[in-house]
């Protein structure tokens, strides 16, 4: 962080945020907004002024700032997110294009398959040379290196802490901590909702459909929890890491892929009676992009419970580096997003 960033001098004082979707993750945006406002302008010299939120629904927008919480009463009470005094008849897209903005906001719905609709919209901010900060991993592992070239072509920053390991810091720790270091290896567990079913498994000796319900009735699997139990969800993760950290040109295709449903509570037994037990492991390096179920020893760094994620980066001069955390969760997920806005924000800073 340059010393500038701290100037209260600087002329510029606000980064203004256009939100796209506000689902689960998109709410959690508002709320830190709204929580951690007044301690960003004390330790940055700016704040965060939301000046429009569009899903599906429509749009709110209002380019003097509008009220986080405001946003998320509205949507809860009407069941969408405009409002009488600044909704507008725009698309998405048009709001993108139209408003004046520093940075979009991408929180919509993960699309494994197309990476649409935030493919789209990434590409329009970037066209018009708004920065983005995203969480969706979707658009990132089929579209990562069209998606690079065009923040590259026009100048903008693109940030996706968020998209690997929620409120894990996975990217930029590797990127700025381990700077200067040569990766030569990443393992992770990067699924919550697999960890937790084979750690329930594993636990109390119970079939995989026994736990995989049970999750979805605690809300830790989804209703359709495909994405997750194949280990497509881990597989773009991974995918990210090796393109962002390794310089591949990777999509989601080419991941060698198994997921967790043919396991069961008598492997799980066996492998402990050999001091070891099975995860779900992504794996990158030079010559490997895969994800499967693999053995880890009872005692290793990686052999992390429940619904927590871990990541190793095996490095020439810091060696093995682990990191622990929560993947998933709307204000955890959100603090990987608001360190990638503070770091637009000083970015802008420094540069005024």
């Amino acid at each position: 962080m340059c010393e500038k960033s701290l100037s209260k001098n600087n002329d510029f004082n606000e980064l203004k945020v256009i939100l796209v979707g506000l689902g689960v993750i998109g709410k959690g945006v508002l709320k830190v907004i709204n929580t951690k406002n007044n301690d960003l302008f004390k330790n940055y010299g700016f704040k965060i002024s939301v000046v429009a939120a569009c899903d599906s629904s429509g749009a709110t927008v209002n380019e003097n700032g509008i009220n986080p919480l405001s946003i998320i009463k509205t949507k809860e009470e009407t069941g969408k997110i405009v409002n009488h005094e600044f909704g507008v008849q725009k698309s998405i897209l048009e709001v993108i294009e139209t408003l004046d903005a520093d940075v979009v906001i991408e929180v919509t719905p993960t699309n494994i398959e197309t990476g649409e609709p935030a493919k789209s919209y990434t590409l329009k901010a970037f066209e018009t040379k708004k920065h983005v900060v995203s969480a969706n991993k979707g658009a990132l592992a089929v579209a990562f290196a069209e998606l690079m070239n065009s923040a590259e072509k026009n100048n903008v920053m693109f940030r996706y802490e968020a998209s690997v390991g929620g409120a894990m810091p996975v990217i930029n720790l590797a990127r700025e901590s381990l700077a200067g270091n040569s990766i030569k290896n990443i393992k992770g567990i990067l699924n919550g909702t697999t960890n937790y079913i084979l750690t329930k498994m594993e636990k109390e000796g119970l079939d995989f459909n026994t736990v995989l319900k049970e999750a979805q009735e605690l809300g830790i699997a989804e209703t359709n929890p495909h994405q997750d139990v194949s280990g497509l969800d881990t597989a773009a993760k991974m995918v990210i890491l090796a393109n962002t950290l390794l310089g591949k040109n990777y999509t989601i295709k080419d991941v060698k892929l198994e997921g967790i449903t043919k396991i069961t509570p008598e492997a799980l037994k066996m492998a402990n009676k050999s001091g070891t037990t099975i995860k779900l492991i992504g794996e990158v390096s030079n010559k490997k992009l895969e994800v499967c179920p693999k053995l880890v020893p009872i005692d290793h760094p990686m052999n992390v419970k429940g619904s927590l994620n871990v990541a190793m980066f095996d490095t020439d001069l810091a060696k093995d580096v682990v990191v622990v955390g929560r993947g998933a969760g709307d204000i955890e997920t959100s603090s990987a997003i608001l360190s990638d806005l503070i770091y637009i924000g000083n970015s802008k800073r420094c540069n005024n």
